[in-house]
């Protein structure tokens, strides 16, 4: 088998590795194509932050790396291929100088001792595990862990509003509101108008698949961006959050039920989503799990003190 690697050049590229998760996607998996068009999309201005390289076997991708400096790394590795792994790892700690292990003492004249990369990886990826394990990975039980979880569209409950809201899609008119809500949900944010269009350019964004709950004000309270993978009929939810003005009203539970509806009608047998699984972020589980998702797989952070 010849491979070869090449750096990331653009949408074409990312169409290449959403083809790899598509390929490799089961409701366990860490990836689906929706998340990574949204986590390329959702700010502007910081490819230069993001190392990223393609191998190639046969005109099709086959793995892919992605860092985000100074010292994570994000990978995606065919199972058909698993020696690629420690390729990829290899890269890695080519390509990234590695972040700080900890602070300097105050006063002391010189930084903190050692260094550390980090490494993403699911309980659903052994290969990578594997390899994360030849190269002097430990999971760092102290950082926070992802709850990978799914459930079938066959039973949805009706989504249900209180007086004065009313649920809809996004329109091109509405994304200064969409962006707001988004701001105050995750604040801080780096999401902008500008990165947000970016998010609706993408493939395979679906206008019919981004809902908003709109307060009797007219601005929009909560939301839920769903998407779609139609090889495997799979919808991601990525992201979805509510203003702290509108919360405990019930709308984040409504809004991701009219979109997995939408995702329904769309084509979708199935849907899945990524929240957080420490005691640190608990609120997000709890609402998934409420609406039927039931946990599949985790994903930790690997760490390697140098």
């Amino acid at each position: 088998m010849t491979i070869s690697s090449s750096p990331y050049t653009g949408a074409r590229d990312l169409r290449a590795m959403q083809d790899l998760a598509a390929r490799l996607w089961s409701p366990a998996s860490r990836r689906h194509v929706g998340d990574l068009a949204w986590e390329r999309h959702q700010h502007t201005g910081r490819e230069p932050e993001w190392p990223t390289r393609l191998w190639r076997s046969g005109g099709r991708t086959v793995a892919w790396g992605w860092i985000e400096l100074p010292g994570h790394l994000d990978l995606m590795v065919d199972p058909a291929c698993p020696g690629l792994a420690d390729e990829v790892l290899t890269w890695f700690a080519e390509t990234a100088p590695a972040a700080p292990a900890r602070p300097a003492a105050p006063g002391a004249a010189s930084p903190g001792t050692g260094a550390r990369r980090t490494v993403m990886a699911a309980s659903s990826e052994p290969h990578l595990l594997a390899a994360l394990d030849r190269h002097g990975y430990r999971r760092d039980d102290t950082a926070p862990w992802f709850c990978h979880m799914a459930r079938e569209l066959d039973r949805l409950p009706v989504p249900r509003v209180p007086a004065g809201y009313r649920l809809r899609t996004v329109t091109s008119a509405d994304v200064p509101a969409r962006v707001l809500a988004h701001r105050a949900a995750f604040h801080p944010s780096r999401v902008t108008e500008e990165s947000y269009l970016a998010v609706r350019a993408a493939w395979p964004y679906r206008p019919d698949l981004d809902w908003i709950a709109e307060a009797p004000d007219g601005s929009a309270a909560a939301f839920c961006l769903a998407w779609l993978d139609p090889s495997n009929a799979a919808a991601a939810i990525e992201p979805a959050g509510t203003a702290p003005e509108h919360r405990r009203l019930g709308l984040a539970r409504a809004v991701c039920l009219a979109a997995l509806h939408a995702a329904r009608e769309a084509g979708a047998r199935r849907a899945v989503v990524g929240p957080r699984g420490d005691d640190g972020h608990p609120v997000p589980g709890r609402l998934y799990r409420g609406l039927g998702f039931e946990p599949l797989a985790r994903s930790d952070v690997y760490r390697r003190e140098e």
